[in-house]
This record gives structure tokens, C-alpha cells and sequence, in this order.
């Protein structure tokens, strides 16, 4: 396996997807995705059915990386919010988050209760508060190859030119990579890619702040991760909405059978073969 810290070294830009679970996860492997991000939103809305305002905490994301980082074999990166509480919240979640298989995380300097980055009403904490725990997770971390992404929403609270001096600021303390979140045009997202010399985070959110570009052209103007984090998120639901309405309509999904997977194709992607074999080598099948 490709060792994600190499990948950011690499001329080419890395596109990511969102992932919220397991099978989610394997498929996006099996498409070919080289890593992976575990979202924030995604986590909350299907764990709970709620928005990205603050409602998981530590646990849900640490035992839903954990399956997610057990279910595949390419890099994890996952959406840590701020970190739960102060700099040494981190620090313990950075080593729970290794320890579960993930191989990076976005860490941001949202004021808790935080919420989705294209949203309203966001604050921020002070620079200094947010170097504390940014270093804390440096320090936590026992893997070389653990990448931590500094995010910052201050663009919406302090304006692009604060955040670019924060996303400076946290290159110098030690990010892997710098996320200024929610620029609101590419002039903006140029003006960022010229400042901050840096592996820069691109947060392509279908409807939100910044509008969508190839990813071509982003990485043209200086971006080199760029994040899709919601995109199966919503297109999960489009269809789980279509089908489900078709249901209730006329009591069947018959006019869906060329649009899902059918029930072999479905068994081969979670590998019931592998676990048949399992079966006949410990003796089940002598047990029918």
C-alpha cells in the first residue's frame, strides 16, 4: 500500500472522496480510490439523523473509523472537528485515531459547538488556542507517515486575509497540509494557492460556498487534495429517496431493477466467497 505522505509529494492532484461507513468504503476502494475521507457530516447525519452542529463527539468518530480503517486497505483520513475539547483531547484522540488504522486527520479551529464549514454562524478560536492543539497532535503522533491537515474556518469570521495568515501560521507549526476553508470564488481560491506554499486542501461540497472545479484546474492554481466529502452522502440519499418513493407509489421497485445491484453482485462486493472458504476450512460445512 502507497503510503499517504508520499501521495502529497506526488505531481498530481489527489482526489478524495467522503466516506461514512464501511461499504461505503469498500466501494470507493474497489473504484479504485487510492485514499479515503471519513466525514464529519456523513457521520452524524446517518449515525444519528442529524446535521453537522455539534453532535458527535470522540467516541462516534473513533469506533466509526475503526470499522471503516478495518474494512479496507488504502489510507484513512478522518474529519476530527476540532478535537473535542483542548489540546489534550488531541493529543488522546490523534493516539485512539492511529490506533484504529486511520492514517491522518483534519483537525479545525472552529469554536465547539462547531458545524459544517458551509454553514452559518461559524466562530473561531484564537491562533493560540488552535497552535496549542495543532502541536498537541503533532506530538501525539508515533506513525511518520500520520498526516495532519490544518483546517481554518476563519473566512467566514475574520475575512480571507486573516485566514490565510492563520493557514501561514499553521504550515510554520508543523501541518502536513493547510485547509482554509469555504473561499467563496476562484479568484479567491488563486489568491490562496499564491500565499501559502503549502499542500492546500480544496472542499468541493455540491450547493455550498465554493464553487466546483475540476480537479485539473484546482491543482493548476496551487490545490492538492481535493476533498469530495459529501458527494456519496448525497447521492446515497438521491437514490435511497427515488426507490423508496417508488415503493410506497406502486408497492413494488420493479422500475429500479437495471438501477441497484442485484443480490450476487451485492454478495461479491462484501466477499461471501472468501467466507464460504473460511467456513469449509474450520468445519461448518460438515455441521449441514
Amino acid at each position: 500500500m502507497k503510503k499517504l505522505r508520499s501521495m502529497l509529494k506526488d505531481n498530481k492532484p489527489l482526489v478524495i472522496p467522503g466516506v461514512y461507513d464501511a461499504i461505503g468504503a469498500k466501494i470507493a476502494e474497489k473504484v479504485g480510490f487510492d485514499v479515503m475521507f471519513q466525514t464529519g457530516y456523513g457521520t452524524s447525519a446517518t449515525l444519528f439523523g442529524m446535521p453537522d452542529y455539534g453532535f458527535i463527539g470522540a467516541t462516534e468518530t473513533v469506533d466509526n473509523a475503526r470499522r471503516i480503517c478495518r474494512a479496507v486497505k488504502v489510507p484513512v483520513i478522518v474529519d476530527s472537528d476540532t478535537g473535542y475539547g483542548n489540546a489534550l483531547s488531541v493529543w488522546k484522540l490523534v493516539k485512539e485515531l492511529e490506533s484504529a488504522g486511520a492514517s491522518g486527520i483534519f483537525l479545525e479551529d472552529q469554536r465547539w459547538p462547531k458545524r459544517c464549514g458551509h454553514m452559518q454562524g461559524k466562530e473561531v478560536v484564537s491562533q493560540e488556542e488552535y497552535t496549542e492543539k495543532l502541536s498537541a497532535a503533532i506530538d501525539a503522533r508515533e506513525n511518520k507517515d500520520f498526516i495532519i491537515v490544518a483546517r481554518t474556518d476563519a473566512r467566514a469570521t475574520e475575512g480571507l486575509d486573516a485566514a490565510i495568515e492563520r493557514g501561514l501560521q499553521n504550515k510554520k507549526t508543523g501541518a502536513d497540509a493547510v485547509f482554509v476553508e469555504a473561499p467563496r470564488s476562484i479568484e479567491e481560491m488563486k489568491k490562496i494557492g499564491k500565499s501559502i506554499n503549502a499542500p492546500l486542501v480544496a472542499n468541493m461540497i455540491e450547493g455550498g460556498a465554493t464553487p466546483i472545479s475540476s480537479a485539473q484546474e484546482l491543482h493548476k492554481i496551487g490545490f492538492k487534495i481535493i476533498l469530495y466529502p459529501l458527494s456519496v452522502l448525497f447521492a446515497n440519499t438521491f437514490a435511497t429517496m427515488n426507490i423508496l418513493q417508488e415503493l410506497k407509489k406502486t408497492g413494488t421497485t420493479s422500475k429500479y431493477k437495471n438501477k441497484v445491484v442485484n443480490f450476487d453482485q451485492f454478495n461479491e462486493l462484501v466477499e461471501l466467497s472468501k467466507f464460504r472458504k473460511m467456513e469449509k476450512k474450520y468445519g461448518f460445512s460438515k455441521r449441514e
